[in-house]
């Protein structure tokens, strides 16, 4: 374990070459970013190009497993790059990342869709998705480490906060060419061919990151390892088959890493879904709050990652998770009244429920994507109001009696098919879903977010609130994610908890978070899942967790 250094300052000004490595090890993993989340972005159009073979609540949460499953990989490339990185170096290990990552998503664009080659199709994207997260799963430790490396004792935390920007500054830059792009060229040019652009333009950022990333060399902390004969001839044994260090590991995973995850993908990519799937804001209003809320909440990583060198890693990282699972459900309750506050005020006065036995009633998500959910009378009532994106209540009733959907005081009951010809049951379905529609619209439920309602001041505030807690939990991770572990091992042993962490915790969250939506009808209750994973890492993190920023981690 590393020793303690005095922690007196040294008053360090960054060197010309300290600050090139910051630079360029950031702009290179903004790029890897960028790549990554721009399927998050644009998972609505990638269901409509790839999924479109299933039904539309089934296509959505396909097209968001597609984009989990990048995720799921990440701790396998953690351990495949991690102990290349600890064996050869870290320099050449995330060039081979990065090369790796921009090709996968330069192929996308160039991806036949669904009805082109039928179901080929989702299965090259997902290939695709499954080398993007190998490839982040062996870059982010990378630059962490070669940056932490790099910086002196008392500025670890604020050196390596640039790295933390880059999620964020890659998630921006993509919002940025979405939005220039679909305001360019208009919402049905983009629909149809235009979302493939932002995929191809990487090639280029791809060739500018990769030369400037050559220009670096090796980080002084593993070269002397490396002169001196000290590094680890087998990382992935000593860091994960050994007790001392695996603790750590899991500490590390569950104290600290997994709920800094469930913050950072609800605070970035659940809310931005949240106010297209159930706001029904416009994707295009959705982009630009967001990206609003990014850059105003940005510089923070770097304030925590300083303030992190001054009172210690720990405090900051908890603080943030126990007020993210403290404050998510009343956040995202005023986000609804800020974003659509025609839905807001609907759902107040007209509250819709669903009175079935509850028995009777399908999980309102088909993995082999055929099931429409027509059979009963509860699934016909249930299917409708997932597509509506419509928070509805469950009430039970007896066996056999049928389904009834109330809005406020009117009640709508939903046909039972049974008997009924194919082109009667169609028939009294459409007949039902009509006069439940025309129920939610005269109970001022909206069918789309009215752009002039939309409180976006208020919007951006709450936006900015959640990117706040982000910043929190993640400007510090890295430097204590680095300082926990010992140099000949430290690649390979913090990049798996923090992949983990990010690709499990985090990554599956979108995923899991709607499908409990749909599972139960309330657009809050995916919220349980961060709120809980962030109360657990407090726990853990209070009673386990060490403090680390104090560390000498040059040896």
């Amino acid at each position: 374990m590393a020793t303690v250094y005095d922690g007196l300052p040294k008053h360090h000004k960054a060197t010309q070459n300290e600050k090139l490595v910051i630079a360029a090890s950031s702009l290179g993993t903004v790029f890897e970013w960028y790549d990554f989340y721009l399927y998050g972005l644009l998972a609505t159009y990638i269901s409509a190009q790839f999924f479109s073979g299933v039904n539309e609540t089934t296509g959505f949460i396909f097209a968001l497993a597609a984009f989990a499953a990048g995720f799921a990989v990440r701790p396998f490339g953690a351990l495949v790059f991690g102990r290349i990185g600890d064996l050869v170096g870290r320099k050449n290990t995330f060039l081979v990342t990065m090369g790796i990552m921009g090709l996968s998503t330069f192929a996308v664009g160039l991806l036949p869709s669904y009805a082109s080659i039928g179901v080929a199709a989702p299965l090259i994207l997902l290939a695709m998705r499954l080398l993007q997260g190998l490839a982040l799963g062996g870059e982010y430790g990378g630059a962490a480490t070669y940056v932490a490396e790099h910086a002196p004792n008392n500025k670890r935390g604020l050196y390596t906060s640039w790295i933390q920007t880059t999620a964020t500054f890659g998630l921006f830059a993509a919002l940025l060419v979405v939005i220039g792009l679909r305001t360019f060229m208009g919402e049905e040019a983009f629909a149809e061919w235009g979302w493939r652009v932002p995929f191809l333009i990487s090639i280029v950022l791809l060739a500018v990151s990769m030369w400037i990333r050559m220009q670096l060399n090796e980080s002084p902390v593993f070269q002397k390892m490396k002169d001196e004969g000290t590094t680890s001839k087998a990382p992935l044994t000593e860091a994960f088959a050994k007790w001392g260090n695996l603790r750590w590991v899991i500490i590390a995973l569950l104290g600290a890493v997994a709920g800094q995850a469930v913050v950072w993908y609800t605070g970035q990519f659940y809310a931005l879904f949240f106010l297209e799937k159930m706001m029904k804001v416009d994707g295009a209003t959705a982009n630009i709050l967001i990206a609003i809320s990014l850059a105003m909440g940005t510089p923070f990583f770097v304030f925590f990652g300083w303030l992190s060198d001054k009172i210690g890693r720990k405090p900051i990282i908890l603080t943030g998770c126990a007020i993210a699972a403290l404050a998510y459900f009343p956040l995202f309750a005023a986000l609804t009244t800020a974003a659509n506050p025609q839905l807001a005020e609907a759902q107040a006065v007209a509250p819709v429920s669903i009175v079935a036995h509850q028995d009777e009633c399908s999980f309102q998500f088909d993995p082999v994507g055929k099931n429409k959910f027509d059979t009963n009378s509860c699934d016909i009532a249930k299917s409708f109001m997932a597509k509506t994106g419509i928070s509805y209540s469950n009430s039970e009733a007896a066996a056999g009696s049928g389904a009834q959907v109330k809005v406020g005081n009117a009640v709508f009951t939903a046909p039972n098919p049974v008997g009924l010809s194919k082109d009667d049951k169609k028939a009294a379905i459409t007949k039902f879903q009509d006069e439940l529609k025309a129920g939610l619209a005269d109970a001022g439920y909206p069918a789309k977010a009215d752009p002039d309602q939309i409180n976006k001041p208020a919007v951006i505030a709450i936006l900015f609130v959640l990117v706040l807690l982000v910043t929190a939990v993640y400007g510090p991770i890295a430097a204590m994610l680095v300082e926990l572990f010992p140099s000949n091992i430290r690649y390979t042993s913090m990049s798996l908890p923090y992949h983990i962490g990010n690709g499990w915790f985090g990554g599956f969250l979108p995923t899991t978070a709607f499908a409990m939506v749909a599972a139960t009808g309330d657009i809050y209750y995916g919220l349980w899942y961060p709120v809980v994973v962030a109360a657990l890492t407090v726990v853990v993190g209070l009673m386990f967790l060490p403090e680390t920023f104090r560390r000498d981690i040059d040896q």
